[in-house]
């Protein structure tokens, strides 16, 4: 029997050296300020339904990452693609269009909330900038809001309720929902559970990926703490000073990572065994202003392995190996000289 081989599907979010350059203000008689290069070239797909996340430090360009994707700030240079539609190249009016497939949950619940709306209006606000033939009237747009807090562990009573009447876990379970109120293809998550105690974390992510898995929504996952990473995501980028230096699929990045930086990462993570003793390998100074960036390979000031090399050539995010994923090949790319 003749077998045809799997075309993968093509990814949902095609994102190519991206750039988001920030210029100091031009003061009369003052001496003019570098660039601030938050982000300089990151290049990734996401596949529907799929959740990658970024890691690093902080300070490293996740957040401004996830931003630039969603044009809530403008990139300096590069490529957005949704569905193969450039987002780049659209004016405001054709892109607040595409605003019901983009959403985002912020890191800080309640500054992102506004106090003076009852729950319920906070949800259904989307549906009413977006309306559909099932939101038009306020009836509708109540009985979805309705419907989503079920979705999302929050009772229909609480709708009434303001912002300020909830506690952190309720409060982050209420973006979500706003977030799913037009059933997006793609959301950003800014450190959704950084802010919330560790048995609320566990609840909210057991929950992002029970929706994910209803809804077939991909997932952009900001993060800095690798134990919610390795629990919540697919595929990792790992990030510094504005670049991507590793991306692979979870199980390849945490067990057998190949960039210095990714496996001092690892290493940090602590331990749940106190009778364990694990070698560590710390990061020495702090990481270089992204105003004034290191020639070559950005992580070479820090790096235990460094060679002239690294000072004078920037490494490539080249392929090192693939591995069989669900219906596609992941690649595993690493930006090292000797890795």
């Amino acid at each position: 029997m003749n077998t045809q081989p799997t075309v993968p599907a093509p990814p949902l979010l095609q994102v190519r050296d991206l750039k988001k350059h920030y210029a100091s203000p031009k003061r009369w008689l003052a001496k003019a300020q570098p660039v601030v290069q938050a982000v300089d070239g990151v290049s990734f797909d996401l596949a529907h339904a799929e959740t990658l996340a970024l890691v690093g430090e902080s300070g490293c360009g996740k957040t401004t990452t996830g931003k630039s994707v969603l044009r809530l700030v403008e990139p300096t240079a590069g490529s957005v693609r949704l569905d193969g539609e450039e987002l780049l190249a659209l004016d405001r009016g054709a892109m607040r269009e595409h605003r019901r497939h983009l959403q985002i949950i912020f890191q800080d619940p309640y500054a992102s909330l506004n106090p003076r709306l009852p729950a319920g209006e906070i949800v259904a606000e989307p549906m009413r900038n977006f309306p559909s033939g099932a939101t038009r009237s306020a009836a509708q747009r109540r009985e979805r809001a309705a419907w989503l807090f079920s979705k999302v562990g929050l009772r229909p009573e609480a709708l009434d309720r303001y912002p300020h009447e909830f506690s952190g876990g309720q409060r982050q379970r209420l973006g979500i929902a706003r977030a799913l109120a037009l059933q997006p293809k793609l959301i950003v998550c800014d450190e959704p559970v950084s802010a919330l105690d560790v048995s609320v974390q566990a609840q909210v992510i057991n929950l992002l990926t029970d929706l994910q898995a209803e809804f077939g929504i991909a997932y952009l996952f900001v993060a800095h703490d690798l134990a919610v990473v390795r629990h919540i995501s697919h595929r990792v980028a790992v990030m510094y000073l504005g670049h991507i230096v590793e991306i692979a699929d979870r199980d390849t990045l945490f067990n057998a990572p190949r960039h210095p930086y990714t496996e001092i990462l690892l290493a940090a993570v602590p331990v749940p065994d106190p009778r364990r003793r694990v070698q560590r390998t710390l990061l020495s100074g702090d990481p270089p202003s992204p105003a004034r960036p290191p020639s070559g390979c950005r992580f070479h000031t820090r790096c235990p392995l460094v060679q002239p090399v690294c000072r004078e050539q920037r490494p490539e995010l080249s392929v090192r190996a693939s591995t069989a994923g669900t219906g596609s090949a992941h690649e595993h790319r690493v930006a090292c000289h000797f890795r």
